[in-house]
């Protein structure tokens, strides 16, 4: 049993506390009291964790940290934990670099496993687990959260940060073709796939191929697109060109504001799940290569739905989450530095059987 403190209570840092209070002592702190108050018999802690000294003060008792904080604070409070000399899982999507930290983890002596979701996270630690078996020549991953209950006009609700969201939608999107980076525009190449069970979903390109574009050169393609419901890229490249994700402030009336902050003020009422709603989580991965000396191609297929009053995308990422968290906290996994996840395909079996164990089930066909 290990002393661990998850860093904030939302949807899915509050799964994450509830799942390892199973086996361990767990202190979560968020900035909303409302948030805490809704996990039971959990240690909670109101605190600003944005203060460097406050957070270092705040952990300083623990064996392992889980971050589980809106990206644009992901990097800062990875950075400060790793220099408190604590081990650290988390799940933050922030726009910086990880490997920037590597060095000052190693100084350290610091586990810190880095985008430990769905995708980037299990998605990655499918790739690890067959990057060591075979020859990959490509790598898809199509992957979307949404809602059970399509409402216009988005047909979209947002587990984590508006922002984080939104920012999706406007960070170029890198994949791999050939063996060359290739750069577009978040929102492009808009494709209709179905999808047994669901029907047809919209794909577009996004970033989240992640650390694997740095760690997996030798793979020649690979490609993470976003999966939305049919329609809902055109309202968003219409905000988009609009100016409405725009980080650079405006003069309105005298008052200089960032566009974003307003579109997030305005757009997270609309996608804000509330009580009773009900989402779905969706992803296939296909990875083709040599395997044994003969062609192969491998897809895994998932489809979690809401379930024990817990919302499928903080299922599908809280689980993978703490289930790393429990490898690191058990000296399982100890790999000092940063840790994409692809680094932990050797413990893919046991990954797996832990969220079969939670209903989450990862399907695989092999051809």
């Amino acid at each position: 049993m290990a002393n661990i403190t998850v860093l904030g209570a939302g949807l899915v840092g509050g799964v994450i506390a509830k799942d390892l209070a199973k086996n361990h002592t767990v202190t979560s702190i968020d900035i909303s009291q409302n948030n805490l108050d809704k996990l039971n018999n959990i240690n909670t802690i109101c605190a600003d964790i944005s203060d460097t000294a406050n957070l270092q003060n705040l952990i300083k008792g623990c064996d392992l940290v889980v971050g589980a904080v809106p990206g644009f604070m992901g990097y800062k409070m990875m950075q400060n934990v790793i220099e408190s000399g604590k081990n650290i899982v988390d799940i933050s999507f922030y726009p910086e670099d990880p490997f920037g930290l590597d060095k000052l983890a190693k100084q350290k002596g610091v586990t810190a496993v880095m985008d430990c979701g769905v995708a980037p996270g299990m998605g990655n630690i499918i790739f690890g687990h067959h990057d060591s078996k075979m020859r990959i020549t490509n790598y898809e991953c199509l992957v979307g959260g949404l809602p059970e209950k399509r409402e216009w006009p988005y047909e979209y609700q947002a587990v984590f940060s508006p922002i984080d969201v939104i920012e999706e939608y406007i960070r170029p999107a890198r994949y791999i073709e050939n063996s060359a980076l290739i750069v577009k525009e978040a929102l492009s190449d808009t494709e209709l796939v179905n999808f047994e069970e669901i029907g047809t979903l919209e794909s577009w390109n996004s970033d989240g191929l992640r650390s694997l574009i740095k760690t997996m050169p030798h793979v020649p393609n690979m490609i993470e697109k976003t999966l939305r419901y049919p329609g809902c890229v055109e309202y968003l490249k219409v905000l988009k060109e609009s100016g409405f994700f725009s980080y650079k402030k405006i003069d309105v009336n005298g008052i200089m504001i960032r566009p974003i902050d307003i579109t997030a003020r305005l757009l997270f009422p609309k996608w804000k799940m509330e009580s009773g709603d009900k989402d779905f989580t969706v992803m296939r991965i296909i990875i083709k290569g040599k395997e044994d000396g003969k062609t192969v191609s491998y897809q895994y297929n998932l489809l979690d739905r809401y379930q024990n009053d817990t919302i499928s995308m903080a299922r599908t990422t809280g689980f993978t989450c703490t289930a790393v968290a429990n490898l690191v906290a058990n000296g399982a996994y100890n790999r000092i530095g940063i840790s994409p996840p692809e680094y932990l395909g050797g413990h893919f079996k046991w990954i797996r059987k832990y969220l079969e164990e939670r209903g989450v089930n990862y399907n695989v066909k092999k051809n």
